[in-house]
């Protein structure tokens, strides 16, 4: 059975490998889980991207078995050339312009309602 130290090592081996990918190619090798979240393409989208070999991706030994990797840069850029993926970001930014607006805006009416309350 393994030990928690045992599993430490083994992680810390793990993100060594994926340290050394990186300075090998001098492009950031990431997981998917990482390339979701700092790109916002969904996992399936990514799946699809490098079974259609539209991205590179490799498969590695992680602390949980295999693991893909693919190149951050390339699913950055496939992303940039998707027109759905565009208009979900460019709906996100709008989401969160109006969020800011209406936050502003309720700041304004508390204002005016502490203003009016003194009267």
């Amino acid at each position: 059975m393994a030990t928690p130290s045992d599993w430490e090592d083994r992680l810390a081996r793990w993100q060594s490998e994926l340290e050394l990918f990186e300075q090998l190619d001098e492009t950031p090798w990431v997981t998917l889980a990482k390339a979701e979240a700092e790109t916002g393409v969904s996992r399936s989208a990514l799946r699809s991207w490098y079974r259609n070999g539209e991205i590179r991706s490799r498969l590695v030994d992680g602390p949980n078995g295999p693991q893909r990797l693919v190149q951050l840069d390339a699913v950055i850029e496939r992303a940039a050339a998707s027109p759905r993926i565009q208009r979900r970001a460019e709906r996100e930014v709008s989401l969160e312009a109006q969020v800011t607006l209406l936050r502003h805006r309720v700041d304004q009416l508390e204002r005016r309602l502490a203003a009016l309350e003194r009267k």
